[in-house]
């Protein structure tokens, strides 16, 4: 029984917060990491789940940071830095992978990794495909840090490799097994693929350039601003 006013806000707050936003609150269920303090509480306990920006522990990797800018489907600046993080196991595995390309005179070129689940929302909202975009319901391995979004270039002149499609592309060329494309094309998108496979990602299905880290369900999801790491 709801016996004074402040019990009647209460059970009325959350009953608006289940059931007019369902996704929301399956998020708030699930996310552990909501601040900064209780994320270095986190990494207190287990050092593996710090968050690492990426172009400090691999210097000369290529940033193409597009959430930072206006070209992306969004079409507006989602992040207030050009920076990209991941987790620690996930820029170890990516360390050995630039290592692997630099003997064939190529590199990566970040285009997104950790993201705030904030800005997942923001994008579910607005995207006119949900296949491109990760449900709040569930979260993304964007959020967890265990996901990055690339592509290869050469070095010595830093141009991208031809590849199916441009980066967010939301067609069904960008497939990663769509193959009326150019053998060269195939063969760039093939040796990508590859080389993240064998130090530990699996190509997203619809995506050629989106990878996860084999054990990123071992990462909680984040909402960690980019200005808090």
């Amino acid at each position: 029984m709801i016996k004074n006013a402040a019990q009647y806000c209460l059970v009325m707050l959350l009953f608006t917060g289940i059931y007019t936003n369902a996704g929301a609150q399956n998020y708030r269920d699930s996310l552990h990491i909501a601040d900064k303090a209780m994320y270095l509480q986190q990494i207190k306990l287990n050092p593996n789940k710090a968050l690492v920006e990426i172009i400090k522990y691999i210097p000369g990797i290529h940033l193409d940071i597009r959430y930072a800018t206006s070209n992306n489907f969004m079409h507006q600046r989602m992040y207030n830095q050009a920076r990209a993080f991941t987790r620690l196991p996930v820029v170890k595995a990516l360390k050995a992978v630039e290592n692997d390309l630099k003997a064939k005179g190529l590199g990566l070129k970040i285009y997104d990794a950790y993201r705030p689940y904030a800005v997942t929302e923001k994008f579910y909202i607005k995207a006119s495909d949900k296949n491109f975009v990760a449900d709040p319901k569930k979260g993304s391995r964007h959020n967890r840090g265990c996901a990055v979004d690339l592509s290869l270039i050469d070095i010595k002149t830093g141009i991208e490799l031809p590849m199916p499609t441009p980066f967010d592309s939301f067609s069904a060329t960008a497939a990663s097994d769509y193959n009326e494309l150019p053998a060269q094309v195939i063969q760039n998108r093939e040796l990508l693929k590859t080389t993240m496979q064998s130090h530990g990602f699996k190509v997203l299905d619809n995506e050629w350039w989106h990878f996860d880290f084999i054990g990123w369900q071992n990462f909680e999801l984040l909402d960690v601003p980019f200005q808090q790491l």
